[in-house]
């Protein structure tokens, strides 16, 4: 083979391999990286968001878990809820666990000896009666009067349509995020206010629920599961109750 005939073999076959390449190449960049989806990272950022928030309004009960900013305190929540109550713990920053517990109208909260002890004491030590006293309520669920100011703000720990339409609010422009991942679930971002405004993460599985929400201006991160799987909610035993009638604060005092 003369000099030319190999120069002319391996410019075709070089042709050939870079055909090739592009060939795999065009198949791969064309993929469709919404197969096997719900169809909604193909939506705009605003219709993703309006399917995410009318999925969670129609849906029967949650789990979330996370912490919230409100009023400049910090709150970790584990709870269950769903729309004719709610049930689990909440947790202040620099305070104490206690467990909430709604069924209907009815709200309990649950806490131990040295939470009821040190309750409107501020920065001072409880006496020797305030600790005697808060020791009858250790182990016991505490029935909050619906009259009383901490029923409202406790209550909205367990009210499902008004915790979701509160941490699910966005502000400002929205716009298509990354892809990402909650709990091994495939989802869509969307941002709002460039991210400061909050942070949204749809499935793109089923029914696109939200499943992670960043809120904005770092007033916390919670995640959102278990969603329309029921569980079950009961008052507690009789004999676990204390009932102070109609104001907790009125009793102690």
């Amino acid at each position: 083979m003369t000099g030319r005939a190999r120069k002319r073999r391996s410019a075709a076959l070089a042709g050939a391999v870079c055909v090739g390449l592009t060939a795999v190449l065009g198949a791969c960049g064309s993929e469709d990286p919404d197969k096997g989806t719900n169809g909604v990272g193909k939506l705009s950022a605003a219709k993703i968001e309006k399917k995410a928030l009318s999925a969670a309004r129609g849906a029967d009960a949650v789990k979330l878990t996370g912490n919230v900013v409100s009023k400049g305190r910090t709150y970790e929540l584990d709870m269950r809820l769903k729309q004719t109550g709610g049930v689990g713990e909440v947790s202040a920053k620099g305070g104490h666990t206690f467990e909430l517990l709604r069924v209907d109208k009815a709200l309990y909260l649950k806490a131990d000896a040295d939470f009821w002890a040190r309750q409107g004491k501020g920065d001072q030590e409880p006496t020797k009666s305030d600790v005697q006293a808060a020791g009858k309520l250790e182990g016991k669920y505490v029935k909050v009067p619906d009259g009383d100011p901490a029923y409202e703000q406790l209550s909205g720990f367990t009210e499902m349509r008004v915790l979701l339409d509160g941490l699910l609010s966005l502000e400002g422009a929205r716009e298509t995020g990354d892809r990402g991942e909650v709990g091994g679930t495939r989802t869509v971002r969307v941002r709002a206010g460039k991210g400061s405004g909050g942070v949204l993460d749809v499935s793109l599985s089923g029914t696109p629920y939200p499943l992670r929400v960043e809120r904005g201006g770092g007033a916390g991160t919670l995640e959102l599961k278990d969603w329309n799987k029921d569980f079950s909610l009961s008052a507690p035993a009789k004999d676990k109750v204390v009932d102070y009638g109609k104001s907790i604060s009125a009793a102690k005092g």
